[in-house]
């Protein structure tokens, strides 16, 4: 081996040592970069191609990170600044997609894990697209639609110049649902005078998909049930603990439920309600209006249900359980918690939410030999038919949703079964393994054929 082969051919320690040196304080983004390569490194230890191409430290530095400040006026006609971000993390198989999320905490390090994530989760569906992310420090919590309005038409009045339907495709995450994809889209056409499916999640007078709001949600319950069929093993008649209560929390306790099995929790960022009769669908219905309507809080369910309780400041993952689906928030399932999991007989695990279990969590999950699900696999649902939206929206047509629900269980099942064949250690899948190579075979070999660039 030649001394350019040996600098270039480092061990993983010797990789996130570089990692860590090169984005120092970002935990988030160094945390999602060592779940990945510590399956990776194992991989392509006997690959020399990828160490000498650099490929898994070319995936670990974004293609470019735009920030930018964002000025609107409030109701009380106050000048606001907020700061703006769009990470383009690698566009080897595609455009750029992925959400932009609206939220207090966003920051750099937050976007470049979202993004690198979705680098590897775009690959696994089998669609074209390549991984980015974006968001801003804004909170739509307590805004008027006028505030909301002002704010996202400033937003976009800087990001249009770096998206377009084959160059970067946003989508809605968290704080950002149609309201606020109706306000960029539109402010994206009056700026450029296009109507061009450069966003996802448009409602759907106007270019968007049937079943988006659904997608996430349903798809992470098509995963644990493609994973619970390996063992001869169903949905129905089991309990599922679930966090969350927004757009992907419901819409998977509404899949649960529709598949026979009975929700015993959701959650907000205050807490978590418990109801032993079951969340029925009657239920999700309300919640779903409710945070709707009056954006109110999750401890009002426990109000209207009186059977129900409410568990302030604390998260659902000690209540006993067959499955358990973190649809909320990333590192809100700890080792701690994950042993919990474990020790009340929680037999499978698919996470609807980006992240959420920390590294110690994924270890005990794996050690367990749970049926363990990443979200950047079982997730994966929401991001598919946002590439069917942007296939309708280039095409001009618009598919049935019968056709759209087919689409998103075979493209589920296909994740699936692509994580199996990469995940398969004696009798028990690593998923997160599976997934992780998966991912990162279809972007590298992308990559090598396209040589430095």
């Amino acid at each position: 081996m030649s001394r350019g082969d040996e600098e270039q051919h480092v061990d993983l320690e010797g990789f996130m040592a570089g990692v860590e040196r090169r984005n120092p304080g970002q935990s988030e983004f160094i945390q999602a970069v060592r779940e990945v390569a510590e399956d990776i490194f194992d991989f392509i230890a006997d690959k020399q191609e990828y160490h000498r191409w650099q490929i898994l430290r070319r995936i670990a530095e974004p293609d470019r990170i735009v920030s930018f400040r964002v000025c609107w006026e409030d109701d009380n006609n106050c000048i606001r600044v907020q700061r703006g971000y769009r990470v383009q993390n690698n566009n080897a198989i595609g455009p750029y997609k992925g959400g932009i999320r609206f939220h207090p905490s966003v920051n750099e390090s937050i976007l470049k894990f979202l993004a690198f994530e979705q680098t590897f989760k775009n690959a696994l569906t089998g669609l074209p697209m390549g991984g980015g992310k974006g968001g801003a420090n804004f909170n739509p919590k307590g805004k008027s639609d006028g505030e909301v309005m002002r704010f996202c038409q400033s937003f976009m009045t800087e990001l249009y110049r770096h998206i377009g339907a084959d160059v970067d495709v946003p989508a809605g995450d968290i704080g950002v649902g149609g309201r606020e994809i109706g306000y960029m889209f539109g402010q994206y056409k009056r700026i450029t005078n296009q109507f061009t499916g450069v966003l996802t999640g448009k409602g759907r007078e106007y270019g968007g998909s049937l079943i988006r709001p659904e997608a996430t949600g349903y798809g992470a319950v098509y995963f644990m049930e493609n994973m619970l069929k390996t063992r001869g093993d169903d949905i129905e008649g089991k309990t599922a603990v679930i966090s969350g209560s927004g757009n992907v929390a419901t819409h998977a306790a509404e899949k649960i439920v529709q598949l026979g099995g009975k929700v015993l929790t959701l959650s907000d960022s205050e807490g978590f309600i418990h109801d032993p009769d079951g969340i029925t669908q009657e239920k999700i219905d309300w919640v779903k209006a409710h945070k709707t309507r009056r954006r109110g809080r999750i401890s009002e369910y426990a109000q209207e249900y009186k059977n129900a309780t409410f568990h302030a400041g604390a998260r659902p993952w000690s209540v006993p359980c067959d499955l358990a689906l973190p649809c909320a928030t990333q590192n809100e399932l700890l080792g701690d918690d994950a042993r919990t999991l474990v020790k009340n007989g929680c037999v499978a695990v698919s996470e609807g939410a980006n992240m959420p279990t920390d590294l110690d969590g994924v270890h005990v999950f794996k050690e367990a030999k749970l049926l363990y699900a990443p979200g950047k696999a079982s997730n994966a649902g929401g991001v598919a038919v946002s590439g069917l939206e942007m296939s309708q929206n280039s095409a001009r047509i618009s598919w049935k949703e019968e056709q759209l629900q087919q689409l998103l269980k075979d493209i589920m099942l296909g994740i699936h079964e692509s994580c199996r064949e990469y995940g398969q250690r004696g009798d028990y899948v690593d998923y997160v393994r599976g997934a992780n190579i998966a991912g990162f075979k279809k972007v590298a070999d992308a990559m090598l054929a396209f040589g430095v660039v």
